[in-house]
């Protein structure tokens, strides 16, 4: 038996009537903090360069999701099988210059060639619509800010009004920027943030959002 069959027994037995409780009381919403938690400790270790304990988080995560597959297959929606077959059909076609006749020469060509055809993929079957629906609604909120200007670098979109920084001070920043400054400035406003009584996660998030509006409202750029 290979591991990951055996740790779907595991979980199936996990869930099943002589199981565990706590495991057995779950669904897909009570089990999405566990999945948040389970990636940023992921992220951590990834920072710090830390493989043994990598190895140990990747494994947590990966357990959320055979967790959530498993839940899916007792309602008889899909299950683990579902789950990596699909995700390996959609790598091999957004890969054709791999697995296809498509040459091309560099990270830059096989970005824009994955996003035409995740662009085709979204037109026959996704309902979202809008400048933003690629953009995951659930990503903490300078991750969000973060994608929300990549979207507006992407489509060449111009800034709205309520945007206060103005695009010759975002370059100014970018002649010194570097890593560590960027760490040191974003705990500076987290610490003053706090000394203010100033929520930073939800801040940011509030004016992402109305940044985000704007833009799809139409509202003039500068």
């Amino acid at each position: 038996m290979s591991s990951i069959d055996a740790l779907k027994e595991t979980m199936a037995k996990l869930r099943g009537p002589e199981g565990c409780p706590w495991d057995r009381e779950q669904d897909h919403r009570s089990l999405a903090r566990c999945l948040i938690e389970e990636c940023s400790e992921l992220l951590e270790t990834i920072d710090r360069g830390d493989m043994e304990h990598m190895k140990e988080e990747l494994g947590d995560v990966l357990l959320q999701v055979v967790f959530h597959a498993r839940m899916a297959e007792e309602a008889g929606h899909f299950d683990f099988e579902a789950v990596a077959e699909g995700i390996n059909r959609k790598l091999v076609r957004r890969h054709p210059h791999v697995f296809g006749d498509l040459k091309l020469d560099d990270s830059d060509a096989v970005l824009d060639q994955w996003e035409k055809i995740k662009a085709g993929e979204k037109k026959n079957g996704d309902p979202q619509d809008g400048l933003f629906k690629d953009l995951p609604p659930a990503l903490p909120s300078l991750l969000y800010a973060y994608n929300v200007f990549k979207q507006i670098e992407k489509k060449a979109l111009a800034l709205p009004a309520s945007v206060r920084v103005e695009k010759n001070r975002i370059d100014a920043l970018m002649e010194t920027l570097d890593e560590e400054k960027a760490g040191a400035w974003l705990f500076e406003i987290a610490a003053a943030c706090r000394l203010k009584g100033i929520d930073p996660e939800s801040a940011l998030r509030r004016f992402a959002l109305r940044v985000r509006r704007e833009l799809e409202s139409g509202e003039p750029g500068r």
